[in-house]
This record gives C-alpha cells, structure tokens and sequence, in this order.
C-alpha cells in the first residue's frame, strides 16, 4: 500500500485519481485550500486524508504545512491542481499572470521542495500533470502557456536533480480534456462546450497511473495525450 498526496483532487482528473487509488487500496492525501474545503473533500472522498494550503499563496506553504501533520511516507506527490485565464499580452492585467504562475508554477515547486525529504526516504515519484499549453503557445493563452513551460523546466530540472536519491520524476501533457476547468476555457473563448469532443479524464488518470506503476528499472519522463477522436 502507498501513499500518494494530490492536489487538486476535488474535481475532474485529481478527484477520478483519488478514488482509483483508494479504491485499490493505497492512502490518499488530499491537499486543499482552505478549512471548508477541506470538509468538502472528506464528504466526497471516504478514506482519504486532507491537508490545508492555499496553492494561491505559495509563500505559505511552508507554515500551513508546519502546523498540521504529515505522513511518515509518500510515494508520489501529484500535481494537478491549476487555473487558467486567457486573454491577450496586450489585455491581461498583471495580477492575471501573477495568480496563475503562483498556482501553476510557484506553488508546485514550493510544495516539491517541502515534501522532497520524505520522497527521497520512500524513493518515490513527483508527477506534474502539464498541458499541451506546456508544449506550444497560441494566442491568448500567454499566461497559462507560459506558466506550463515553466512547469514543463521545474520537471527537467528536478528530475535531473533527484535522481542520485532515486527519486523519479514525471510529466504528463494532456489534450484538451473534459473537465470543469474546460467549461471555464470554453466560457472564455465563448464557445459550446461538447465534453464528448474531449479526453476523459479516466483516460488521464491511467496515463498517471501507468507511469506511477511501471517497474523501477524503468521511468516515464513525459507522456503526451490526445483525444482518440
């Protein structure tokens, strides 16, 4: 039995993570952003655990952390907690950028460095759920394009640093997929949202979990998916 601490497990691909893991059996920490939250996830996740941290004040991380506790071990720590506003450079307003590389970036590497003691115990695995946003830039989508490839470095750079302690180190960069977060997007790009057009997240989830899986004489560092259809 493992234990894994996600983020973003409240919804779309974090939450069908959750509860695959849990329902094979392995512990499931789930780190949320406030005390209300907090009871939220516990209604909608039997079994699993709940951390507080505010992913948006990445600064402290550290304190919120310190006053609660943490598992002795964790086998992967999953990152897929992430926000998105699109907009033009010519239109986004500093706070715009400034949020969703706080969350999308800042704040992962932030909670990576205060976990990476008790990965490096376990000799467990970081995954960064991207996007295709972390590959290439379209218009308007500066903000979050750029907040992904950044995240896309942190991994490379992380992995390359980790491995002496044998700790892996995993990127996952997924279509468009069918999640409240596309809904958002789509409202944004004022567009009919059609989940059908899209990945599921199940299909998501299993990309993480083979690469969470796979044998340690072997490892995963970046997976691209993309709808089938």
């Amino acid at each position: 039995m493992s234990t894994h601490l996600i983020t973003g497990a409240g919804s779309g691909i974090g939450a069908v993570l959750a509860r695959r893991l849990l329902s094979r059996g392995d512990d499931v920490v789930a780190l949320v952003r406030d005390a209300g939250r907090a009871r939220q996830i516990a209604d909608e996740l039997p079994g699993a655990s709940v951390l507080v941290g505010d992913l948006a004040q990445p600064g402290r991380l550290s304190w919120a952390l310190s006053k609660q506790h943490l598992p002795d071990r964790i086998e992967s720590l999953v990152h897929v907690a992430g926000v998105v506003d699109l907009g033009d450079v010519a239109d986004l307003a500093p706070s715009l950028w400034e949020q969703q590389l706080a969350v999308n970036l800042v704040a992962p590497a932030e909670l990576t460095r205060l976990l990476l003691p008790v990965l490096r115990v376990s000799q467990g695995q970081v995954v960064f759920v991207n996007s295709g946003a972390g590959l290439r830039a379209n218009a308007g989508w500066s903000a979050y394009a750029a907040s992904k490839h950044g995240l896309r470095a942190l991994a490379d750079a992380l992995r390359a640093e980790e491995a002496p302690h044998g700790v892996r180190v995993t990127s996952i960069y997924p279509g468009r997929t069918a999640t409240p977060m596309q809904e958002r997007v789509h409202r944004q790009e004022g567009q009919e949202y059609d989940a059908g057009r899209f990945i599921t997240p199940e299909a998501v989830v299993t990309t993480i979990l083979t690469a969470l899986d796979l044998p340690r004489d072997a490892e995963i560092t970046d997976l691209t998916v993309r709808p089938g259809r």
